[in-house]
């Protein structure tokens, strides 16, 4: 149809509260955000891959009903959790259910810490120390990781709960001294796109986060198609 609104499709947990807004403010005018939700409560490993076993590819096959132009992974841990060949072969499967080009968070955060350059990352993450670990593995050959800070929370809502100056405190606390060419700030649901800026101008260094790489990945994508 002349003049249709692209639509993108966004995988997320159920309990996420911030990539929807998030997309909405940074998506191209003409672009509509259509979710599928797919149940996580607490953000753990073994909840992860219950997540990816059984209700991913659920949400792709409802999603699809809207007929997307591009589908989003929306879970940087979970594209982590069994490494790059396991996200791979997720996000194509989720294409082929969605007969979309399908972005994955991970892989988006890949293509932005090397769009930005510099051999050493910092990353921040509000997760548990051991998915902070999954994350760190997720950026392998990137550059060297030489300092990690997690926040330690695991309820997905305490997550999505906190404020953008409290990321931005938690970062310049654990981070702000590390020598560290780039920041990286995870979770597609933690307010980091709103903190961004201040991190930056609090350590002098350029930073990204999964919401943000996401982003400028779709926008890439969208562009491209036309």
């Amino acid at each position: 149809m002349s003049g249709r609104r692209r639509r993108v499709a966004l995988l997320v947990p159920s309990s996420n509260t911030v990539m929807e807004p998030d997309f909405a403010r940074g998506l191209p005018a003409g672009t509509t955000v259509h979710t599928a939700r797919m149940l996580l409560r607490d953000v753990t490993a073994d909840a992860e891959a219950r997540m990816l076993d059984d209700h991913t590819l659920p949400a792709a096959e409802r999603v699809a009903t809207v007929d997307p132009d591009l589908c989003v992974f929306g879970c940087t841990s979970a594209g982590a959790l069994r490494g790059h060949a396991a996200d791979a072969a997720l996000t194509a499967r989720i294409a082929e259910i969605t007969r979309a080009p399908t972005v994955s968070v991970i892989t988006a955060v890949r293509s932005a810490l090397e769009a930005i350059g510099g051999s050493t990352i910092a990353v921040a993450t509000p997760y548990t120390d051991d998915l902070g670990e999954r994350v760190v593995a997720g950026l392998d050959g990137l550059g060297r990781v030489v300092a990690v800070a997690n926040l330690g929370l695991v309820d997905n809502r305490e997550i999505g709960a906190v404020e953008p100056a409290d990321i931005t405190d938690f970062v310049v606390r654990e981070l702000g001294s590390v020598a560290a060419d780039v920041i990286f700030v995870s979770c597609t649901n933690f307010r980091a796109a709103e903190a961004l800026d201040d991190v930056r101008a609090a350590t002098g260094r350029p930073a990204t986060s999964s919401n943000v790489a996401t982003l400028d990945a779709v926008c890439r994508e969208l562009v491209a198609a036309g």
